[in-house]
């Protein structure tokens, strides 16, 4: 399965394709409905509609149809009518015009210096009453499978890009953690060799009143407790997990954006790990360089569904 992100674009319209043929015989001429969809990150699967008066009823329907397909992010659906020809004007229909002039006629009963109604006015008020003549109860199903199908393609399409990105910054990580896996056995030995030379050094001032064994069994000791302190093999491992671990996941695809999410933080405590048990610049500057490769990869994880 792929990997979707959670942010897209895709609009369409009534009796046209996405590939612009020819409009649709069967289809009302009147009027052209358009619909788009917008989707961006979110938590969980956030809907939200702006359809006018007309296509109202239509809302339960176009909410399961995207229940069905989409998982995560928050979706803005928005619908629009208008007329074919928008500089075209429509003759307004005779019984809305003797609808008007009953109106005025009440309201100038009551406020006579009211000022009549013009024909820019007629206009425009027969313009946004609403119109029952048109059945969208097949239409607006369709155009909406029509924008999703283009949704989900620019999903899964940005998704191929954030995978590819992410995959990129696991091969990084990888070979940060190569570089420090060397250097903590030679940082044990360099301070081996350290406690080993203060412990000639101090049994050279003591002119004999500790014992060899006894000094040479302590230093050894602090050796040890060192080696422990800065071992960060378990680290490197459990790293290395959590690395094979996204690197499945994005592989096998689908909705695993949660699953990463958690996988990133872990990555960041590991990281964070490596860094308080450093003993040397090198190491420390790894565990820095590892930190904005993972802060790089939580940003777009942010983003898959």
């Amino acid at each position: 399965m792929p990997v979707y992100s959670m942010t897209g674009y895709a609009s369409a319209q009534h009796g046209t394709s996405a590939t612009g043929a020819e409009t649709d015989a069967r289809a009302p001429q009147s009027r052209r409905l358009g619909l788009e969809i917008r989707s961006v990150n979110s938590r969980f699967l956030d809907l939200s509609f702006r359809l006018p008066d007309e296509l109202r009823a239509m809302e339960p329907a176009l909410r399961s149809l995207l229940t069905a397909r989409l998982k995560r992010g928050k979706v803005e659906v928005r619908a629009a009518l208008e007329n074919e020809d928008s500089n075209a004007l429509q003759d307004p229909p005779p019984r809305l015009l003797q609808r008007l002039n009953s109106i005025q006629d009440s309201v100038r009963a009551w406020l006579p210096d009211a000022a009549p109604l013009t024909v820019a006015d007629a206009l425009r008020l027969c313009a946004n009453a609403p119109s029952g003549s048109q059945d969208w109860s097949e239409a607006v199903p369709a155009l909406a499978e029509e924008a999703l199908e283009a949704l989900m393609t620019a999903r899964e399409r940005e998704g191929k890009r954030l995978a590819t990105m992410l995959l990129d910054r696991l091969k990084q990580l990888r070979a940060l953690a190569a570089q420090a896996v060397p250097m903590v056995p030679q940082l044990v030995e360099q301070q081996r060799l350290r406690f080993m030379e203060r412990w000639k050094e101090a049994m050279a001032l003591t002119d004999g009143a500790t014992l060899p064994e006894a000094a040479r069994d302590r230093a050894l000791t602090e050796a040890t407790a060192f080696a422990i302190r800065i071992d960060v093999a378990e680290e490197i491992t459990r790293l290395d997990s959590h690395l094979d671990e996204i690197e499945r996941l994005l592989k096998k695809g689908g909705e695993v954006g949660k699953r990463l999410d958690f996988l990133i933080q872990e990555l960041h405590r590991e990281a964070n790990t490596l860094g308080s048990k450093s003993a040397a610049l090198d190491l420390t500057r790894i565990s820095v360089d590892m930190k904005v490769l993972i802060e790089q990869m939580r940003e777009q994880v942010q983003n898959i569904e």
